[in-house]
């Protein structure tokens, strides 16, 4: 049994003017983290960058209802769940990170050990 304990912390991303518009994303990071920030229906969404198809830059990609898609190859994945809609399949998903806004800062929630 695995019993190493993962800690997380809350980092700031970016400010609020720094995010993306309405219907669009960005790439941004932290460390070795790469992430897509995506805005669908007013509120911010923090995924992992990387398409696990063929690891594509999500955040260049577009929004398409509540979906970010994957520029290279049409992947969707729900910018909620990360669970890709297109190819549907519910094994396929990308990591879908904790996001808050305090005071004018967008923080997300990552491994502590990955920041470094």
């Amino acid at each position: 049994m695995d019993w190493r304990i993962t800690v997380s912390e809350w980092v700031k991303l970016c400010s609020v003017a720094e995010a993306p518009e309405e219907g669009k994303v960005q790439e941004t990071g932290i460390g070795d983290v790469q992430i897509c920030l995506a805005r669908v229906n007013g509120a911010l969404a923090a995924l992992d960058n990387l398409c696990p198809h063929r690891q594509g830059p999500l955040g260049q990609g577009w929004v398409e209802g509540e979906a970010v898609i994957c520029p290279w190859h049409s992947w969707a994945f729900s910018v909620k769940t990360g669970v890709a809609e297109y190819p549907v399949h519910e094994r396929i998903r990308v990591k879908v990170f904790p996001l808050k806004v305090e005071g004018g800062d967008v923080l997300v929630q990552i491994d502590a050990a990955r920041v470094a």
